[in-house]
């Protein structure tokens, strides 16, 4: 059975970056097919031998927010960002529990300053198809909205073939209350005109390992469109590790593999790419230590 384990195995640690940048969505405590999930400290070790130095450490369900809540508060180098998964949102509400749920999001960031980020929140049409499942996945995406404005938090959107009605949803609100200072698109899907739109509006866009795979066309294309002070980088790990290990375990030591392809995409060298990623990390979630 070698060849079975060796799959199973996490990929080698890629040529570390020059220069420090953070991996701004990340779920540590997932596991990855038949992997164990890291522990929080090997996670950060890992990243740090290749110039991760922070990691957002991200819990969507009421089952891991406050896991990931305690997570930021025992690890000076993790941040956390706690909401309701957009796909969680109907679910919880065929059951009665999504007011309780976000309510229990509120208070776990209102009493941790190690909270730095609502989601993730947002709209899915892929896995949730019906309309009434849309329906409550928009009242739970206001609902964060609401939330992370009164907090004064980064939102963390979640959005997967809904582009349009997440950018009709963040519109509206704009107009009416108004938004966090901070908005993040995680794991951005969109193509060269949704990144139009998101730096339009001064929207944070931040590239998973997807824009390395080589078919992601619109991804190649929306990299260069974003502007240097709205650009992240995440792994969204375990799930979307960049090629040349697409199919394995994602881990934030991965991250180089993706910063490097933006650089290409961008044009611009690594070293520049990491010092606006870095510094945008810290604008949006605040300092790390």
């Amino acid at each position: 059975m070698p060849e079975r384990r060796a799959v199973h195995e996490r990929p080698p640690a890629p040529e570390p970056l020059p220069r420090p940048v953070v991996d701004a969505h990340c779920h540590i405590d997932m596991r990855g097919g038949e992997e164990d999930a890291l522990a929080p400290a090997e996670a950060l070790a890992l990243a740090a031998e290749v110039g991760v130095t922070g990691i957002v450490q991200v819990g969507c369900s009421i089952r891991d927010v406050a896991a990931a809540v305690a997570m930021a508060e025992a690890h000076p180098g993790i941040l956390a960002a706690i909401g309701i998964h957009p796909n969680e949102a109907p679910r919880l509400a065929a059951r009665g529990e999504l007011d309780a749920a976000v309510a229990e999001v509120e208070r776990l960031a209102a009493g941790s300053a190690r909270v730095r980020g609502i989601g993730e929140t947002g709209l899915d049409h892929f896995r949730t198809r019906e309309a009434q499942g849309h329906a409550i996945q928009e009242q739970a995406f206001r609902a964060h909205i609401d939330l992370a404005r009164r907090l004064d938090l980064a939102l963390v959107i979640h959005d997967r073939d809904a582009h349009d009605d997440v950018v009709a949803v963040l519109l509206d609100e704009a107009a009416n209350g108004g938004l966090p200072e901070v908005v993040q698109f995680h794991c951005f899907s969109g193509d060269a005109a949704m990144a139009r739109v998101a730096a339009e509006h001064g929207w944070y866009v931040s590239f998973a390992g997807t824009v390395t795979f080589a078919n992601a066309r619109d991804l190649h294309e929306a990299a260069p469109v974003v502007p240097a002070e709205r650009i992240l980088v995440e792994t969204d790990a375990p799930y979307l590790t960049p090629t040349p290990h697409r199919g394995r375990v994602n881990a934030s030591y991965l991250v180089p593999l993706t910063v490097r392809r933006l650089a290409e995409l961008r044009g611009e060298p690594v070293e520049v790419l990491c010092d606006a990623l870095h510094a945008n990390a810290v604008r949006a979630f605040g300092a790390f230590g």
